[in-house]
C-alpha cells in the first residue's frame, strides 16, 4: 500500500465517521404524546407575549417559565432557530417562538402549564 493510498483510505474511514453525526444532528427537543418535549421529557411551552423571535419573559416570569437553553455555539436546525436573550444567554426557539418548561411540572408527560393565563400553550409542530 502506498502513502498516498493509506492516507486516502484514512481520510475517508475519518469522514465516514464524522459525517453522521454533522448531518444527523439532534433536534433540541421531539414530539411525544402529541407534544413538544426537550431532552428529558419535559413539556414545551410557547408564550403568547413573544413577538418577532424575542423572548419577552424574563426576571421572575423565566423562574416560573424556565427558557430552553441553547449552549452558545447552538448552529439553527431545520425550524429550530438561537434567539439572544435579554441577559445575553441563548434560547432555543421553533418556527420562530422561544420555548420554556413551567416550573410545576414535576415529571415526564405534565403539562400543568398548558392555558394558564391564556398566555401560556404547549408546543406542537
Amino acid at each position: 500500500m502506498t502513502h498516498s493510498s493509506f492516507s486516502l483510505k484514512a481520510l475517508m474511514v475519518a469522514a465516514a465517521l464524522t459525517l453522521p453525526a454533522l448531518v444527523f444532528a439532534a433536534e433540541p427537543a421531539m414530539m411525544k404524546d402529541g407534544k413538544m418535549v426537550d431532552g428529558k421529557g419535559m413539556t414545551l411551552y410557547t408564550f403568547d407575549k413573544d413577538a418577532n423571535g424575542k423572548s419577552m419573559c424574563n426576571g421572575d416570569c423565566a423562574k416560573n417559565w424556565p427558557p430552553m437553553m441553547a449552549p452558545a455555539d447552538a448552529k439553527p436546525e431545520g425550524k429550530w432557530t438561537v434567539i439572544k436573550r435579554d441577559d445575553g444567554m441563548m434560547q432555543w426557539a421553533h418556527d420562530g417562538k422561544p420555548m420554556y418548561n413551567f416550573k410545576m411540572d414535576a415529571k415526564p408527560g405534565d403539562a400543568m402549564g398548558d392555558g394558564k393565563g391564556g398566555m401560556w400553550h404547549m408546543a406542537k409542530h
